[in-house]
């Protein structure tokens, strides 16, 4: 079961809104199908992103996905202890594995994000 309290994207990123500003990473599908995280191309503080666009990468043993925005704004944080630490994200997807904060540009694009129930029955197709 996906944490209710967040939106979701096409692409398996998860967004956690306060206020102005929306937490985002990966989601647990998305870590599970990526296996173990050995790096994380982060985005850059200050860097102005479109809903969709690629922002960085994550690289398991795997394979390597893009890491997309599901909204627009602005970076106004990045989780630096996943330098080091990438597996992190493995482990806590939803708390400690978060990837940035963004601060929004247009918080209606918000709405169109699946919900927890939404992206549940997306996973199933």
């Amino acid at each position: 079961m996906e944490p209710t309290d967040l939106r979701y994207h096409e692409e398996h990123e998860w967004i956690r809104v306060d206020g102005k500003q929306a937490t985002m990473g990966i989601s647990n599908f998305a870590q599970d199908a990526l296996g173990d995280i050995v790096f994380i191309d982060m985005p850059k503080v200050g860097t102005t992103v479109a809903a969709g666009q690629q922002i960085g990468e994550v690289e398991s043993t795997k394979t390597t996905s893009s890491i997309y925005t599901p909204v627009s704004g602005k970076i106004v944080n990045v989780n630096t202890n996943l330098k080091d630490h990438p597996e992190v994200v493995n482990a806590d997807p939803y708390g400690k594995g978060w990837i940035a904060v963004i601060e929004l540009s247009d918080p209606g694009q918000v709405t169109a994000l699946m919900t927890a129930a939404q992206y549940e029955q997306f996973l199933k197709k």
